[in-house]
């Protein structure tokens, strides 16, 4: 997680009833199509989730009220929510050189499998920020930490030390595979991949988290962005990675990340290519985090920087064949920001991960001018969940469309999706919060049928052709 890294610089973004692609012989998955994502029908999925990443040793939560129980996995499916994207910490996977902590790795299983058996798609994300514990960050191990004995002259915690001499060198280090670290970085994504290669409702492996450009930074604060380094040192990190998975797993997406001044605004110059690649993004707003102003209103700047981002995303996707996902966003109780970036997501028919399910004591996320990041007010009781937020999360949403999207948007009293049926490919399904289906909603249909029952909160429609949904709450 991470914000207003560009005004650093310059100063110094389960379908709980929907089958999937998938057959007796293989795990339930999802495929790209174009810059979708599709089901085993080739209904194309829309994911809204959240994060949940336990960042420091043991780097999974507690089976505990403050970490994530099978309650937790029940609260997240109830709400409408069908995808988490979950860190996995290379320090944990590979806690010495070369050597795989299986048992780790048993324990990330099983906090996945409180996902995946519900139908919420699980998204396996290396999660780094500011590389390493050694700068005040978490990701790396300490044995992958190879700064040249660069000095970082005083702790300016996060995101500070990721301008340290120490900490860009870390970088540089491991894009250049000096001492063979991009190698063994591919070697633990191999071992993850293994892991779950036949474990139905894991949407992929995320590579890493906002990869930091090191040295190179400067180079990327412009618009064109930095394709010197994004092809020269990101994408060899990527393509060792990508082969390493692929020996073991050819079925699961795998999904890549920008360098991070992406999330701001600058362009990527990676053309990785393949059958299943998606692209993850994130979308913060850089003036409101250094202004500690709203993301909404109050910074009408966010809305520019905003869709440049999802503009960039776009491009990149249709130029390069990748699935599109914003994978972060949020990490405050703005919700005036918060609104301004699910209702970009929606015009820009890309789904979304809230960050974060909760705060769980996070050190590199700077949350706390802006009220917290969590859903809580309370990690330990599901009870204290923020009602205003939640509201603007939990929305309905068309959750598999059966045909071609064409728009959504949606009000406080109302969504209203076209699209362009295709009756070979099933049902489109529209999920429909718990507060409107209690208390009724009204549905208005051209070029279709609704096919189920009244008020449910799964809303089932069949449609050969062009249609128009309204759903309206009472």
């Amino acid at each position: 997680m991470r914000r207003f890294l560009l005004p650093l610089l310059l100063a110094l973004t389960a379908l709980t009833a929907v089958p999937a692609s998938g057959s007796s012989s293989g795990p339930v998955v999802l495929h790209r199509e174009g810059r979708f994502l599709a089901d085993a029908q080739g209904r194309v999925v829309t994911l809204h989730g959240v994060n949940a990443v336990w960042k420091r040793a043991p780097y999974v939560p507690p089976a505990t009220p403050s970490g994530f129980t099978a309650k937790d996995a029940d609260w997240i499916a109830a709400r409408g929510f069908n995808v988490v994207r979950m860190g996995v910490i290379f320090a944990g996977v590979m806690p010495r050189r070369g050597v795989i902590d299986h048992a780790y790795l048993d324990r990330v299983y099983a906090e996945a499998k409180l996902l995946t058996d519900r139908r919420i798609w699980v998204l396996l994300d290396f999660h780094q920020d500011l590389y390493s514990e050694q700068f005040s960050g978490e990701g790396f191990p300490a044995w992958a930490v190879d700064d040249d004995g660069l000095p970082t002259p005083v702790d300016a915690g996060f995101p500070g030390n990721y301008f340290q001499p120490s900490t860009s060198r870390a970088f540089d280090n491991f894009y250049a595979n000096n001492d063979g670290l991009a190698d063994l970085y591919a070697q633990a994504w191999a071992a993850v991949a293994k892991r779950f290669a036949t474990t139905s409702y894991v949407l992929g492996y995320d590579l890493m988290n906002e990869p930091w450009p090191g040295t190179q930074t400067a180079t990327c604060a412009q618009p064109a962005g930095c394709p010197a380094f994004d092809r020269l040192d990101l994408q060899p990190v990527y393509a060792k990675a990508l082969s390493a998975i692929r020996r073991v797993d050819a079925v699961h997406l795998v999904w890549i990340e920008p360098q991070v001044l992406f999330n701001d605004g600058s362009q990527t110059g990676l053309d990785l290519r393949g059958s299943n690649i998606g692209l993850s993004f994130h979308q913060y707003c850089t003036s409101a985090g250094l202004t500690h102003s709203s993301g909404g209103k109050a910074t009408p700047e966010c809305g520019p920087q905003g869709a440049l981002v999802f503009g960039n995303a776009s491009s990149a996707a249709q130029a390069n064949g990748w699935a599109t996902l914003m994978t972060e966003f949020g990490a405050s109780d703005d919700l005036g920001d918060i609104s301004r970036v699910t209702t970009s997501a929606d015009k820009a028919l890309t789904g979304w991960v809230y960050w974060h399910y909760k705060e769980w004591a996070d050190p590199t996320t700077e949350s706390q001018d802006s009220g917290g990041q969590g859903l809580f007010a309370d990690d330990t009781d599901l009870r204290t969940a923020k009602k205003a937020k939640l509201a603007l999360l939990e929305q309905p949403y068309v959750r598999a469309w059966a045909g071609t999207p064409g728009s959504t948007h949606l009000t406080a009293a109302a969504l209203v999706a076209t699209w362009t049926g295709s009756a070979r490919r099933g049902l489109t399904e529209v999920w429909v919060p718990r507060s409107w289906a209690s208390r009724g909603y009204g549905v208005r249909l051209t070029g279709g049928t609704v096919v189920s029952k009244p008020n449910a909160q799964v809303l089932l429609v069949k449609a050969n052709g062009p249609a128009t949904l309204t759903v309206s709450t009472r």
